[in-house]
């Protein structure tokens, strides 16, 4: 059976190919394991994919807004608007992130696959778009009580996201933590320059 795998070697290598514990970087040096993209390059991407949903946001609201009569934004069904986009998000991730890559990780030359180096599966993906609302939750939740203008909300958000993305500094492969606990992990999806 072939795999995608960068992580496994053909048996007819080696003996010591069968068992996938045994094949190590000095097992077969001409085989690396692939580079985790840099932060910077990683949030371009992640600010790139936010532009991107607006177009998602827009068609999605329009035919929901549409199809039910809302005539106003302040419509008593704004939740259930949010709960739909949620959905819709949630297809768009789920599709994507299984098939490795969305249009703005192609961008980037980004992949997510599984910690093994296989591609990812749509409960892993539907689990890592779960895990990835950790980038905007707490801010969200701590904002609720208070009535803050649309500035400090900004910065607040802003600087959560900063803090979350600087925590996979602290992570041993520097992957951000949703990934780490979703059993997923960025990888370098462009060719090595010698």
């Amino acid at each position: 059976m072939a795999t995608n795998s960068p992580y496994e070697a053909s048996p007819a290598l080696s003996p010591a190919a069968s068992d996938p514990k045994a094949v190590s970087d000095t097992t077969y040096p001409s085989i690396q394991r692939p580079q985790t993209p840099g932060l910077w390059r990683r949030m371009a991407c992640w600010l790139y994919e936010g532009m991107l949903m607006f177009a998602v946001v827009f068609v999605a609201g329009w035919l929901f807004s549409t199809l039910g009569q809302m005539r106003d934004a302040m419509d008593t069904r704004r939740h259930l608007l949010q709960a739909f986009l949620f959905v819709i998000f949630g297809i768009y991730f789920v599709y994507f992130w299984s098939k490795g890559q969305t249009l703005a990780m192609k961008t980037w030359g980004i992949r997510v696959v599984d910690t093994q180096g296989r591609p990812v599966t749509q409960t892993r993906a539907l689990l890592r778009y779960v895990l990835a609302w950790l980038w905007f939750l707490p801010p969200l939740a701590a904002l609720t009580p208070f009535k803050l203008s649309g500035g400090e909300s900004f910065l607040m958000i802003s600087g959560w996201i900063a803090v979350w993305a600087l925590l996979a500094r602290f992570h041993p492969q520097r992957q951000f933590w949703h990934d780490a606990w979703a059993g997923t992990r960025l990888v370098s999806a462009r060719p090595a320059t010698p």
